[in-house]
Protein backbone atom coordinates (compact mmCIF):
# COMPACT_ATOMS: atom_id res chain seq x y z
CA UNK A 1 0.00 0.00 0.00
CA UNK A 2 1.15 3.70 -0.46
CA UNK A 3 2.23 5.36 2.04
CA UNK A 4 0.45 8.33 2.59
CA UNK A 5 1.92 11.89 3.13
CA UNK A 6 0.18 12.60 6.27
CA UNK A 7 2.59 15.61 7.34
CA UNK A 8 1.29 17.78 5.36
CA UNK A 9 2.50 20.92 7.39
CA UNK A 10 5.59 19.61 6.96
CA UNK A 11 5.92 20.03 3.12
CA UNK A 12 8.49 23.00 2.27
CA UNK A 13 6.99 26.27 1.35
CA UNK A 14 5.88 27.49 -2.26
CA UNK A 15 8.49 26.59 -4.83
CA UNK A 16 8.59 30.60 -6.03
CA UNK A 17 9.82 31.11 -3.47
CA UNK A 18 12.61 29.02 -3.54
CA UNK A 19 16.42 30.18 -3.14
CA UNK A 20 17.13 29.44 -6.89
CA UNK A 21 20.51 27.51 -6.95
CA UNK A 22 20.73 28.07 -10.54
CA UNK A 23 20.44 31.31 -11.22
CA UNK A 24 24.15 31.59 -9.15
CA UNK A 25 25.61 29.16 -11.15
CA UNK A 26 24.00 29.22 -14.86
CA UNK A 27 26.39 26.53 -15.96
CA UNK A 28 25.32 23.94 -13.33
CA UNK A 29 23.43 21.01 -14.63
CA UNK A 30 20.62 18.71 -12.68
CA UNK A 31 23.17 16.13 -12.62
CA UNK A 32 25.76 17.84 -9.65
CA UNK A 33 22.49 18.71 -7.61
CA UNK A 34 21.28 16.64 -4.34
CA UNK A 35 17.90 15.81 -3.95
CA UNK A 36 17.48 18.09 -0.97
CA UNK A 37 18.91 21.07 -3.54
CA UNK A 38 16.78 20.28 -6.56
CA UNK A 39 13.65 20.14 -3.93
CA UNK A 40 15.02 24.09 -3.42
CA UNK A 41 15.59 25.10 -7.32
CA UNK A 42 13.23 27.55 -8.63
CA UNK A 43 12.91 26.48 -12.17
CA UNK A 44 11.60 28.23 -15.46
CA UNK A 45 9.95 25.47 -18.43
CA UNK A 46 12.58 24.93 -20.35
CA UNK A 47 12.85 22.19 -22.34
CA UNK A 48 14.76 19.06 -21.97
CA UNK A 49 17.31 19.22 -24.39
CA UNK A 50 19.30 16.16 -25.39
CA UNK A 51 23.39 14.98 -24.43
CA UNK A 52 25.32 12.91 -26.07
CA UNK A 53 25.48 9.51 -23.50
CA UNK A 54 25.63 5.67 -23.07
CA UNK A 55 23.44 2.76 -23.13
CA UNK A 56 24.31 0.84 -19.68
CA UNK A 57 25.09 -3.12 -20.76
CA UNK A 58 23.51 -4.72 -18.03
CA UNK A 59 23.91 -8.61 -18.74
CA UNK A 60 26.95 -10.66 -18.63
CA UNK A 61 25.68 -14.45 -19.71
CA UNK A 62 29.26 -15.86 -18.96
CA UNK A 63 29.01 -19.28 -21.26
CA UNK A 64 25.84 -20.29 -20.40
CA UNK A 65 22.58 -19.94 -21.70
CA UNK A 66 19.97 -18.12 -19.88
CA UNK A 67 17.90 -21.16 -19.52
CA UNK A 68 20.59 -22.86 -17.44
CA UNK A 69 21.47 -20.76 -14.60
CA UNK A 70 20.92 -21.94 -11.04
CA UNK A 71 20.22 -20.59 -7.63
CA UNK A 72 24.04 -22.29 -7.43
CA UNK A 73 25.15 -19.80 -9.83
CA UNK A 74 24.45 -16.65 -7.68
CA UNK A 75 26.21 -15.58 -4.11
CA UNK A 76 23.56 -14.00 -2.50
CA UNK A 77 24.67 -10.75 -0.50
CA UNK A 78 22.17 -9.43 1.53
CA UNK A 79 18.22 -7.91 1.10
CA UNK A 80 17.07 -5.03 -1.12
CA UNK A 81 13.13 -5.17 -0.10
CA UNK A 82 10.44 -7.46 1.40
CA UNK A 83 6.77 -8.27 0.60
CA UNK A 84 3.72 -10.37 0.92
CA UNK A 85 5.48 -13.35 -0.68
CA UNK A 86 9.27 -13.02 0.07
CA UNK A 87 12.47 -10.63 -0.63
CA UNK A 88 14.53 -9.39 -3.40
CA UNK A 89 18.33 -10.07 -2.52
CA UNK A 90 21.09 -8.28 -4.70
CA UNK A 91 23.37 -10.75 -5.47
CA UNK A 92 26.63 -11.47 -7.54
CA UNK A 93 26.65 -14.13 -10.79
CA UNK A 94 29.77 -15.83 -9.34
CA UNK A 95 31.36 -16.58 -13.39
CA UNK A 96 31.13 -13.02 -13.97
CA UNK A 97 31.06 -10.80 -10.80
CA UNK A 98 27.79 -8.61 -12.14
CA UNK A 99 25.53 -7.76 -9.52
CA UNK A 100 21.73 -8.33 -10.10
CA UNK A 101 18.49 -8.11 -8.00
CA UNK A 102 16.91 -11.99 -7.04
CA UNK A 103 13.35 -11.51 -6.43
CA UNK A 104 12.21 -15.07 -4.17
CA UNK A 105 8.76 -15.88 -3.67
CA UNK A 106 7.47 -18.31 -1.80
CA UNK A 107 5.26 -20.39 -3.27
CA UNK A 108 3.20 -21.69 -0.47
CA UNK A 109 2.15 -17.68 0.19
CA UNK A 110 1.47 -17.27 -3.98
CA UNK A 111 -0.99 -20.21 -3.57
CA UNK A 112 -2.76 -19.49 -0.29
CA UNK A 113 -3.06 -15.71 -1.34
CA UNK A 114 -4.54 -16.41 -4.76
CA UNK A 115 -1.69 -15.00 -6.46
CA UNK A 116 -0.52 -17.90 -9.16
CA UNK A 117 -1.98 -16.37 -12.10
CA UNK A 118 -0.54 -12.84 -11.45
CA UNK A 119 3.07 -14.84 -10.82
CA UNK A 120 2.72 -16.63 -14.16
CA UNK A 121 1.96 -13.46 -16.13
CA UNK A 122 4.81 -11.55 -14.39
CA UNK A 123 7.42 -14.06 -15.65
CA UNK A 124 5.41 -14.45 -19.16
CA UNK A 125 5.50 -10.53 -19.43
CA UNK A 126 8.90 -9.58 -17.84
CA UNK A 127 9.98 -12.23 -20.56
CA UNK A 128 9.15 -10.55 -23.36
CA UNK A 129 9.33 -7.18 -22.68
CA UNK A 130 12.82 -4.93 -23.07
CA UNK A 131 13.00 -1.39 -23.00
CA UNK A 132 15.44 1.27 -21.37
CA UNK A 133 12.72 2.17 -18.70
CA UNK A 134 11.87 -1.35 -17.86
CA UNK A 135 13.51 -3.34 -15.20
CA UNK A 136 14.36 -6.49 -17.32
CA UNK A 137 14.64 -10.22 -17.07
CA UNK A 138 17.98 -12.02 -16.42
CA UNK A 139 17.05 -15.42 -15.61
CA UNK A 140 14.42 -17.92 -13.68
CA UNK A 141 14.52 -21.02 -11.55
CA UNK A 142 12.99 -22.68 -8.55
CA UNK A 143 13.63 -25.25 -5.62
CA UNK A 144 11.21 -27.01 -3.73
CA UNK A 145 10.15 -24.25 -2.15
CA UNK A 146 10.65 -21.00 -3.78
CA UNK A 147 11.00 -19.06 -7.27
CA UNK A 148 13.26 -16.98 -8.04
CA UNK A 149 13.60 -14.17 -10.79
CA UNK A 150 16.78 -12.64 -11.47
CA UNK A 151 16.84 -9.04 -12.62
CA UNK A 152 19.10 -6.21 -13.56
CA UNK A 153 20.29 -3.88 -10.35
CA UNK A 154 19.08 -0.75 -10.56
CA UNK A 155 21.32 0.25 -7.81
CA UNK A 156 19.47 4.31 -6.94
CA UNK A 157 16.88 2.56 -5.01
CA UNK A 158 13.32 3.84 -5.08
CA UNK A 159 11.82 7.22 -6.56
CA UNK A 160 9.49 7.37 -3.71
CA UNK A 161 12.35 7.70 -1.14
CA UNK A 162 14.08 10.63 -2.80
CA UNK A 163 10.24 12.21 -3.40
CA UNK A 164 9.73 11.68 0.62
CA UNK A 165 13.07 13.37 1.29
CA UNK A 166 12.35 16.55 -0.71
CA UNK A 167 8.94 16.72 0.01
CA UNK A 168 7.57 17.80 -3.46
CA UNK A 169 9.64 17.90 -6.84
CA UNK A 170 9.87 20.91 -9.15
CA UNK A 171 7.48 21.11 -12.05
CA UNK A 172 10.94 20.12 -14.76
CA UNK A 173 12.12 17.28 -12.39
CA UNK A 174 8.58 15.74 -12.39
CA UNK A 175 8.55 16.37 -16.18
CA UNK A 176 11.58 14.28 -16.79
CA UNK A 177 10.01 11.28 -14.92
CA UNK A 178 7.08 11.48 -16.15
CA UNK A 179 8.14 11.36 -19.61
CA UNK A 180 10.15 8.36 -19.16
CA UNK A 181 6.73 6.74 -17.88
CA UNK A 182 4.72 7.61 -20.82
CA UNK A 183 7.51 6.09 -23.23
CA UNK A 184 7.29 3.35 -21.18
CA UNK A 185 3.42 2.97 -21.06
CA UNK A 186 3.58 3.50 -24.59
CA UNK A 187 5.92 0.01 -25.18
CA UNK A 188 4.07 -2.07 -23.09
CA UNK A 189 0.33 -0.66 -24.48
CA UNK A 190 1.68 -1.26 -27.92
CA UNK A 191 2.21 -5.09 -26.59
CA UNK A 192 -1.41 -4.92 -24.96
CA UNK A 193 -0.06 -5.31 -21.52
CA UNK A 194 -1.36 -2.93 -18.98
CA UNK A 195 0.73 -2.45 -15.62
CA UNK A 196 -1.94 -1.66 -13.04
CA UNK A 197 0.01 -1.11 -10.26
CA UNK A 198 2.63 2.78 -10.80
CA UNK A 199 3.22 4.52 -7.66
CA UNK A 200 6.62 5.60 -6.85
CA UNK A 201 7.59 2.67 -4.62
CA UNK A 202 7.85 0.76 -8.26
CA UNK A 203 9.77 3.09 -9.99
CA UNK A 204 13.71 2.92 -9.40
CA UNK A 205 16.55 5.13 -9.99
CA UNK A 206 19.36 3.53 -12.06
CA UNK A 207 23.20 4.54 -11.70
CA UNK A 208 22.90 7.53 -14.38
CA UNK A 209 19.42 8.94 -12.93
CA UNK A 210 16.37 7.30 -15.17
CA UNK A 211 13.78 5.39 -14.03
CA UNK A 212 12.81 2.21 -14.23
CA UNK A 213 9.39 0.43 -13.99
CA UNK A 214 9.91 -2.39 -11.47
CA UNK A 215 7.28 -5.30 -10.03
CA UNK A 216 5.14 -6.86 -12.89
CA UNK A 217 3.34 -8.68 -10.60
CA UNK A 218 -0.39 -6.91 -11.53
CA UNK A 219 0.53 -6.69 -15.26
CA UNK A 220 -1.41 -7.97 -17.77
CA UNK A 221 -1.93 -8.75 -21.76
CA UNK A 222 -5.31 -6.96 -22.22
CA UNK A 223 -5.83 -6.84 -26.06
CA UNK A 224 -9.62 -5.43 -25.05
CA UNK A 225 -10.56 -5.58 -21.16
CA UNK A 226 -10.50 -7.38 -17.77
CA UNK A 227 -12.44 -7.03 -14.59
CA UNK A 228 -9.88 -7.62 -12.20
CA UNK A 229 -9.56 -5.60 -8.70
CA UNK A 230 -5.72 -4.92 -8.32
CA UNK A 231 -3.75 -2.06 -7.89
CA UNK A 232 -2.68 0.39 -5.35
CA UNK A 233 -5.96 2.47 -3.60
CA UNK A 234 -4.28 5.58 -4.00
CA UNK A 235 -4.11 4.85 -7.78
CA UNK A 236 -6.92 3.07 -8.93
CA UNK A 237 -9.08 4.49 -11.35
CA UNK A 238 -12.87 4.88 -10.76
CA UNK A 239 -14.22 2.21 -13.69
CA UNK A 240 -11.96 -0.39 -11.41
CA UNK A 241 -13.33 0.47 -8.05
CA UNK A 242 -17.00 0.22 -9.75
CA UNK A 243 -16.21 -3.29 -11.14
CA UNK A 244 -16.34 -2.29 -14.54
CA UNK A 245 -14.73 -3.68 -17.55
CA UNK A 246 -11.64 -1.63 -17.96
CA UNK A 247 -8.77 -1.30 -20.51
CA UNK A 248 -5.41 0.70 -21.02
CA UNK A 249 -6.67 3.90 -19.81
CA UNK A 250 -5.71 3.24 -16.50
CA UNK A 251 -2.20 3.46 -16.72
CA UNK A 252 -3.33 6.85 -18.15
CA UNK A 253 -4.96 7.70 -15.04
CA UNK A 254 -2.12 6.56 -12.50
CA UNK A 255 0.32 8.55 -14.77
CA UNK A 256 -1.96 11.68 -13.70
CA UNK A 257 -1.95 10.52 -9.91
CA UNK A 258 1.93 10.05 -9.88
CA UNK A 259 2.50 13.57 -11.74
CA UNK A 260 0.03 15.00 -8.82
CA UNK A 261 2.40 13.48 -6.25
CA UNK A 262 5.72 13.93 -7.60
CA UNK A 263 4.58 18.11 -7.98
CA UNK A 264 2.43 18.45 -4.97
CA UNK A 265 3.89 15.79 -2.50
CA UNK A 266 0.62 13.78 -1.99
CA UNK A 267 -1.58 12.14 -3.96
CA UNK A 268 -4.89 13.98 -4.91
CA UNK A 269 -7.29 11.43 -3.09
CA UNK A 270 -6.46 9.77 0.03
CA UNK A 271 -8.02 8.49 3.30
CA UNK A 272 -7.17 6.03 6.04
CA UNK A 273 -10.68 4.72 4.98
CA UNK A 274 -10.64 3.05 1.66
CA UNK A 275 -14.35 3.09 0.88
CA UNK A 276 -14.13 6.83 1.43
CA UNK A 277 -11.24 6.98 -0.49
CA UNK A 278 -13.03 5.36 -2.98
CA UNK A 279 -15.58 7.23 -3.06
CA UNK A 280 -13.18 10.63 -3.25
CA UNK A 281 -10.96 8.78 -6.41
CA UNK A 282 -15.25 8.02 -8.10
CA UNK A 283 -16.36 11.90 -7.68
CA UNK A 284 -12.67 13.05 -8.70
CA UNK A 285 -13.32 16.77 -7.20
CA UNK A 286 -9.56 17.72 -7.83
CA UNK A 287 -8.00 20.34 -5.72
CA UNK A 288 -4.25 21.81 -6.45
CA UNK A 289 -2.18 23.30 -4.43
CA UNK A 290 -1.27 27.31 -5.11
CA UNK A 291 1.83 26.50 -6.22
CA UNK A 292 0.75 24.08 -8.84
CA UNK A 293 2.60 24.25 -12.05
CA UNK A 294 -0.40 25.70 -14.17
CA UNK A 295 0.16 23.77 -17.48
CA UNK A 296 1.00 20.44 -15.63
CA UNK A 297 -2.51 20.58 -14.13
CA UNK A 298 -3.97 21.45 -16.94
CA UNK A 299 -2.49 17.77 -17.97
CA UNK A 300 -3.55 15.93 -14.77
CA UNK A 301 -7.20 17.18 -15.45
CA UNK A 302 -7.30 15.56 -18.47
CA UNK A 303 -5.97 12.70 -17.25
CA UNK A 304 -7.84 12.43 -13.98
CA UNK A 305 -10.92 12.56 -15.60
CA UNK A 306 -13.91 9.55 -15.13
CA UNK A 307 -15.13 9.55 -18.40
CA UNK A 308 -13.12 7.56 -20.68
CA UNK A 309 -14.10 9.29 -23.64
CA UNK A 310 -12.24 12.52 -22.64
CA UNK A 311 -9.69 10.75 -21.11
CA UNK A 312 -6.14 11.32 -22.57
CA UNK A 313 -4.26 8.56 -23.84
CA UNK A 314 -7.73 7.15 -24.24
CA UNK A 315 -8.50 9.05 -26.93
CA UNK A 316 -8.35 8.31 -30.98
CA UNK A 317 -4.34 9.95 -30.76
CA UNK A 318 -3.63 7.50 -28.28
CA UNK A 319 -0.47 8.00 -26.41
CA UNK A 320 0.17 11.01 -29.14
CA UNK A 321 -2.36 13.26 -27.15
CA UNK A 322 -0.35 13.38 -24.01
CA UNK A 323 3.03 13.74 -25.90
CA UNK A 324 1.99 16.73 -27.98
CA UNK A 325 0.52 18.44 -24.59
CA UNK A 326 1.70 21.68 -23.66
CA UNK A 327 3.60 20.72 -20.59
CA UNK A 328 5.75 18.22 -22.96
CA UNK A 329 6.62 20.98 -25.32
CA UNK A 330 10.28 20.54 -26.06
CA UNK A 331 10.99 17.17 -25.04
CA UNK A 332 13.34 15.26 -27.50
CA UNK A 333 11.51 12.00 -26.73
CA UNK A 334 13.46 10.39 -29.29
CA UNK A 335 16.61 11.38 -27.51
CA UNK A 336 15.04 10.48 -24.08
CA UNK A 337 14.27 6.79 -25.23
CA UNK A 338 18.08 6.68 -25.52
CA UNK A 339 18.65 8.18 -22.53
CA UNK A 340 20.33 11.16 -24.02
CA UNK A 341 19.20 13.85 -21.97
CA UNK A 342 20.92 14.36 -18.65
CA UNK A 343 18.62 13.17 -15.58
CA UNK A 344 17.86 15.56 -12.77
CA UNK A 345 20.26 14.09 -10.09
CA UNK A 346 22.87 11.39 -10.24
CA UNK A 347 22.35 8.65 -6.84
CA UNK A 348 25.85 8.61 -5.28
CA UNK A 349 27.37 5.22 -6.02
CA UNK A 350 30.90 3.98 -4.68
CA UNK A 351 30.53 0.62 -6.92
CA UNK A 352 27.98 -1.49 -8.99
CA UNK A 353 27.47 -3.23 -6.02
CA UNK A 354 26.38 -0.36 -3.66
CA UNK A 355 22.90 -0.86 -1.74
CA UNK A 356 23.29 2.07 -0.04
CA UNK A 357 20.34 3.60 -1.31
CA UNK A 358 18.43 0.91 -0.12
CA UNK A 359 17.36 0.10 3.44
CA UNK A 360 18.65 -2.01 5.87
CA UNK A 361 16.82 -5.78 6.78
CA UNK A 362 16.83 -8.11 8.95
CA UNK A 363 18.49 -10.88 7.20
CA UNK A 364 16.13 -13.70 9.00
CA UNK A 365 15.00 -15.51 5.77
CA UNK A 366 15.00 -19.59 5.50
CA UNK A 367 17.78 -20.61 3.61
CA UNK A 368 17.21 -21.27 -0.12
CA UNK A 369 17.53 -24.81 -1.88
CA UNK A 370 17.38 -26.93 0.73
CA UNK A 371 16.51 -30.57 -0.24
CA UNK A 372 12.51 -31.67 -0.02
CA UNK A 373 8.97 -31.73 -1.72
CA UNK A 374 7.63 -29.42 -3.51
CA UNK A 375 4.05 -29.26 -2.91
CA UNK A 376 3.19 -26.90 -5.80
CA UNK A 377 4.43 -28.22 -8.49
CA UNK A 378 2.17 -28.56 -10.71
CA UNK A 379 1.31 -24.95 -10.15
CA UNK A 380 4.45 -23.73 -11.25
CA UNK A 381 5.88 -26.11 -14.39
CA UNK A 382 5.81 -23.05 -17.02
CA UNK A 383 8.01 -21.27 -14.56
Amino acid sequence: MLVKTENLNNIKSDLHSFRSIVENKPKISFKDLTIEEIANLKISNQPLHAKPGETENHFSLCSKSHLSYSLSDFTVLRTLGTGSFGRVHLVKLNCSGVYYAMKALKKSEIVRLKQVEHTLNEKKILAQVSMPFTVNLFCTFQDSVHLFLVLEYVSGGELFSYLRKAGRFPAEVAKFYAAEVVLAFEHLHERDIIYRDLKPENLLVDSKGNIKITDFGFAKFVPDQTWTLCGTPDYLAPEIIQSKGYGKAVDWWALGILIYEMIAGHPPFFDDDHFKLYEKIVSCKLQFPSFFDPIAKDLVKKLLTPDLSKRFGNLKNGVEDIKLHKWFVGVNWDALLKRNIPAPFIPKLLHPGDASNFDVYVEDYEPYGLPGADLHSELFLDF
